[in-house]
């Protein structure tokens, strides 16, 4: 299926784009405290996006399923492959984004400052 692929294709960009913006906020969390915030809200957003995408796969495999019953094998082998890449690669991701949210929560241990995420 053409758009499972196109889909499968914009989630690694929502991945991609949330690690971009999770290693600005990781990179400027000290010379630029707000700046580094909107960052990490950015790369929360786009995780966001990946999971809404990954919902509208989700549907479209399902639909297709009560219409026609199983996928192909190999249809479904092309499936786990990226789904498997998707959940490696959305993992390092939110683990950025836990470091950096912890990182802000250690600051705010220690120094009483809040900066909303």
């Amino acid at each position: 299926m053409k758009i499972i692929e196109k889909l499968s294709e914009y989630i690694d960009e929502e991945i991609n784009d949330s690690m971009k913006y999770i290693k600005c906020a990781l990179t400027y969390k000290d010379e630029n405290p707000v700046l580094a915030d909107m960052f990490a809200r950015l790369a929360d957003e786009e995780m966001k996006h990946m999971m809404t995408l990954h919902n509208q796969v989700v549907t479209i495999i399902e639909d297709y399923k009560r219409k026609n019953g199983e996928p192909p094998e190999a249809m479904k082998a092309v499936y786990d492959i990226l789904h498997r890449r998707h959940i490696d690669k959305a993992a390092e991701a939110k683990a950025a984004i836990s470091l950096y949210k912890g990182v802000w929560l250690l600051w705010m241990e220690l120094t009483g400052e809040t900066i909303a995420l």
